[in-house]
């Protein structure tokens, strides 16, 4: 595919968390613009304290890869697609909408170790890290939100349970279930996208060693599976699963930069192209592999 002259990362930068929070704001604030930011701001604002280690009874995120930029790109995705869908003339109420962010911010905060676990990382947590996001989502929310509002976030975020098939989940309403899909989507074309993906790819191998994953016997191995993990496991998640929600991604460009372009899939093609060519020829040569990174500076920090 020709790519476009602009890229995914000239407009929001997920490491930018004040960023993130505003797009998302300022863009529904377009197609509501009585839209009570305030809910959001608060949630945003606790999650970043948990992540960083400034929220009581908890230690800070430790988990290299699912951090709070993650978390941040996360958000960014599941906005787009929400703001991408209402472009292409779907409705959803504001509160639907706050649902659907919520969902994405408190989605991976079941990494995160509370004050008396010491021992290793988050990452071991990994297996079911979703339903302790989930009971820390009803904790932080209680009073805030209804018993109903959080079953919705429940919903949505188990779609980012790769073991779980998305039919499976029980959602109240269809927009709801289209929230949920829009979350499980964003979660894999926020990661996969992300300009230091091939870099990141060490430290998710860290957490998957730590949390005893079976499939990959090294690092390289996962490298080298990397491409089937995208076309066999992700690819057909976001195409039949989430049942390509992912195509509101260029409505949002489209409308709100003018680039009618899907920047998230040109972003992947361009990662998975790269890997191909590093990968050409080597076998098991993770240091050769790290020296023809663009950026080898991030990965090397594990090594």
């Amino acid at each position: 595919m020709v790519e476009s002259s602009v890229k995914l990362y000239d407009f929001v930068d997920p490491a930018d968390g004040e960023c993130v929070r505003r797009e998302c704001e300022d863009g529904l604030l377009e197609f509501f613009p009585d839209y009570d930011v305030r809910p959001f701001q608060r949630a945003f604002a606790d999650v970043q304290k948990l992540f960083f280690g400034q929220y009581p009874g908890f230690r800070a995120s430790n988990t290299k890869y699912h951090d709070f930029e993650h978390t941040c790109g996360v958000v960014l995705a599941t906005f787009r697609l929400i703001y991408g869908a209402m472009a292409e003339g779907v409705v959803f109420t504001e509160n639907e909408c706050r649902m659907g962010l919520l969902s994405a911010l408190f989605h991976d905060v079941g990494l995160i170790q509370n004050s008396e676990d010491t021992q290793g990382t988050g990452a071991k947590h990994t297996v079911g890290h979703e339903e302790r996001s989930i009971q820390f989502m009803r904790c932080e929310m209680d009073g805030q939100l209804t018993a109903q509002d959080m079953d919705d976030i429940a919903d949505c975020i188990r779609c980012t349970i790769l073991a779980m098939a998305p039919s499976k989940i029980a959602f109240r309403t269809e927009n709801m279930r289209l929230m949920g899909f829009f979350l499980g989507s964003a979660d894999l074309l926020a990661q996969i996208a992300d300009r230091y993906y091939l870099e990141k790819l060490l430290h998710l191998f860290e957490e998957f060693k730590e949390a005893k994953l079976p499939g990959y016997d090294n690092a390289f191995d996962l490298l080298t599976k990397t491409r089937s993990f995208y076309q066999d496991v992700a690819r057909q998640r976001l195409d039949d699963g989430f049942q390509k929600v992912d195509r509101y991604m260029r409505p949002y460009f489209h409308r709100r930069w003018n680039v009618n372009e899907d920047l998230y899939l040109e972003a992947i093609e361009r990662n998975l192209d790269y890997l191909d060519k590093i990968l050409s020829g080597r076998k098991d040569d993770l240091d050769g592999f790290l020296a023809n990174l663009r950026r080898g500076g991030l990965s090397t920090k594990i090594l």
